[in-house]
């Protein structure tokens, strides 16, 4: 007798059946799961850069505060400039400075973002910002052969300039170590400015820097007293040329005088060697130097100005001011403004420097990128005139 049995087919098939339930259970919770998280992810992102949007209103409206204060105080009525009092904003609370500037009272308090009709769920808002108007250093970019005025107003006396220039944003590359091209120690040639001849200057290699120290003696002076080199205290001059080995870090930092090394007073052709780091892969700038002033510039002076020139490729910068070995701080040069904004739960903290004061430098009379024609004719004869000529 034979006897036929299907227990095992039917197990089987449960098995199938289960472990495919299982799969396509597992596969669509992951599925689930990832759709939220994107949802989570895209949510906070946008809640983010609402939280960034917010912090700069707040920039802006202190922008306005300072702007207010300048106004008012350049008018020359002392009334109106003591009613708009610097003291709230250099108060160091959060939005004192502000209140001005919005119409009202919004001291310690968060600061709402007028919003469109459907947008109140973000609930932006700034939270707190402040205004420092006495800062460590003024900080710049220059292009190639750009300049920029710097007024030394300070806090208390100084003697000592220090410039920091070339930072890794100004490295060409993705590397992590982000090595520079430097110039061996003791030589300083002049190299063409376009990479794309032989024997020039490398595109990672720090910019020659023209700094230049002018002031001015407060009981009057003439134009002529900025070209003599026997009254060499009211402008001088050096150029910094950066020099060290690739890859290797600044060990020290060099000092020198404007008074003994103004380009005036030295033979021509003879920048000064400025020892720099051959890679600037953990921040900060790859060239610093210390450069002594011929006398001590008084504290709120405003006859005291730095000219800081790049030549060659573009630099970051850093300026900062020392009595001796002291730091001493800016006044009302480059505020900075740190506001911090909030979107729903989420907030954004930014930092902004701004310009109190401008002092526009002509760096030239014209500036072209290529040749230059010009044709000169002094005639009473109107076929002598020609609108063409050959650079």
């Amino acid at each position: 007798m034979k006897h036929h049995n299907s227990t095992h087919s039917g197990a089987v098939s449960l098995f199938i059946v289960v472990f495919t339930v299982l799969l396509l259970t597992v596969v669509t919770v992951s599925f689930v799961r990832i759709m939220l998280a994107d949802q989570e992810q895209a949510a906070t992102t946008d809640l983010s850069q609402s939280a960034y949007d917010s912090a700069q209103s707040g920039v802006e409206d202190a922008k306005r505060a300072l702007l207010l204060y300048q106004t008012e105080c350049s008018s020359g009525d002392a009334a109106r400039c003591a009613a708009a009092s610097i003291a709230p904003i250099a108060s160091q609370q959060c939005n004192e400075a502000l209140s001005q500037a919005v119409g009202r009272d919004v001291s310690g308090q968060e600061v709402l973002i007028r919003q469109d009709a459907g947008d109140e769920a973000l609930q932006q808002a700034y939270t707190c910002v402040k205004v420092s108007l006495q800062t460590d250093d003024v900080v710049g970019s220059n292009r190639p052969d750009g300049s920029k005025v710097i007024p030394l107003i300070s806090t208390a006396a100084f003697n000592i300039i220090q410039l920091e220039w070339f930072s890794g944003k100004n490295v060409s590359g993705t590397s992590i170590d982000k090595p520079i091209d430097l110039q061996s120690p003791g030589s300083t040639p002049l190299l063409r400015q376009s990479p794309a001849a032989t024997g020039t200057w490398p595109v990672n290699r720090p910019s020659v820097m023209r700094t230049q120290f002018m002031q001015v003696n407060p009981a009057g002076f003439t134009l002529t007293d900025f070209d003599s080199s026997a009254n060499g205290q009211n402008s001088l001059s050096l150029f910094l040329y950066p020099t060290g080995v690739s890859g290797t870090p600044r060990s020290f930092t060099d000092t020198l005088s404007f008074t003994l090394r103004d380009i005036r007073k030295t033979p021509v052709g003879t920048p000064d060697p400025v020892i720099c780091s051959g890679n600037v892969g953990a921040g900060g700038y790859a060239c610093t130097v210390r450069l002594t002033l011929p006398a001590s510039v008084p504290a709120g002076s405003r006859t005291a100005f730095l000219r800081v020139g790049t030549i060659y490729n573009t630099a970051d910068f850093r300026v900062s001011l020392y009595s001796g070995t002291a730091p001493v701080q800016f006044d009302n040069v480059q505020p900075l403004i740190d506001s911090t904004g909030r979107a729903s739960d989420i907030f954004r903290r930014v930092q902004t420097r701004v310009e109190f004061t401008d002092f526009p430098y002509p760096d030239a009379t014209v500036d072209v990128t290529g040749n230059l024609c010009k044709n000169f004719i002094v005639t009473d004869v109107t076929t002598d005139y020609r609108n063409t000529c050959t650079p």
